[in-house]
């Protein structure tokens, strides 16, 4: 048994969002690591959830049924947990904009409530809170670090900053051992393909799958992924590092592509297919950013963490996934 395997062993982790991308990956981690498990999700088919998603470790984990918001239901899956990672949200930035009090409950008032509860409940509770790049807007320098000014230019952006700040804040005032990570843009097998909520690379290979050409908006603004497996790493070296507690980190990666070369580069991995390079629509030239591309180096100086998966390895891994498993994602 490796220290790894030691440290999460008989564990008590509960994974919000736990059906759907980047949680039931984490679920699928930490069950192979021997970690008692459990899993909320509600399963709102705007949000992503999938139960096929945990079809690998579904005898090995506890699966909640229930939503972030419904404080009732949070009780007593909080309890007893060593840890927590909070990953369940609102991520589509259109969404935010068309229903923003929606986006507010969850995004903001469900996170003041879980801290709360954690607060009275389980002080000793570590956490690791899930944020975005979308918090900094359009970047004044590149690669954005954590210095970086806040200006967001969409609700979801101002609500993830919003609830930052109550970790912050319950972090020095109660002694809450929470760590935030701002994620770029994270892709690979079990992400949502059926429409652009999660993410455009999911659409991309949705119409990749079915012989469609890629619409690329623009075309020349650059980008940073993530695999999601090195997200997971760097949610488990957050969970137990003494020195990340009460801190905010970016993720992000050395390599840095535009739109219309990730586009050209899943094609050729394909083996098929076209693109059609158009304009922005209007309502999403708004809330464009530009290019954007993080520095990881405070997160990694502290932690040893690095982005170890090539973007080539991930997107080749990623579209085989759904090739053998489309029906269940569209």
């Amino acid at each position: 048994m490796t220290s790894t395997d030691e440290l999460w062993s008989s564990k008590r982790i509960l994974i919000t969002g736990g059906a759907g991308f980047i949680g039931s990956t984490l679920a699928l981690r930490l069950a192979d690591l021997g970690a008692q498990v459990t899993v909320i999700d509600s399963l709102v088919p705007e949000y992503g959830g999938n139960l096929f998603n945990l079809r690998d470790c579904e005898d090995r984990i506890r699966i909640n049924y229930s939503d972030i918001r419904d404080t009732f239901s949070l009780k007593p899956l909080l309890t007893d947990v060593d840890i927590l990672f909070n990953l369940a949200g609102q991520t589509s930035h259109m969404d935010s904009m068309s229903e923003p009090h929606t986006d507010l409950n969850i995004n903001c008032g469900a996170q003041l409530n879980l801290l709360e509860t954690c607060r009275r409940l389980n002080p000793t509770i570590r956490i690791v809170f899930a944020s975005t790049r979308q918090i900094y807007g359009k970047p004044h320098y590149l690669p954005v670090d954590e210095d970086h000014p806040i200006s967001p230019v969409d609700i979801n952006g101002i609500h993830k900053y919003a609830a930052e700040q109550y970790y912050g804040l319950y972090h020095s005032l109660y002694g809450i051992r929470s760590c935030i990570l701002r994620l770029t843009n994270t892709i690979g097998p079990r992400m949502r393909i059926k429409d652009a909520r999660q993410t455009f690379v999911g659409i991309w290979i949705r119409r990749l799958l079915e012989d469609d050409p890629i619409e690329v908006w623009g075309g020349e603004q650059l980008r940073d992924f993530n695999d999601v497996e090195d997200v997971v790493d760097a949610l488990l070296t957050a969970a137990w590092n003494e020195s990340s507690y009460g801190q905010v980190f970016n993720l992000g990666s050395v390599q840095r592509i535009s739109l219309r070369e990730l586009a050209e580069l899943m094609i050729s991995l394909h083996g098929a297919g076209d693109l059609v390079i158009k304009d922005y629509p209007e309502e999403r030239r708004k809330i464009d950013i530009g290019d954007y591309y993080s520095s990881h180096d405070k997160f990694s100086a502290i932690t040893g963490w690095r982005p170890r998966i090539p973007l080539d390895q991930t997107l080749e891994r990623t579209l085989a996934f759904y090739q053998s498993h489309r029906p269940h994602y569209l």
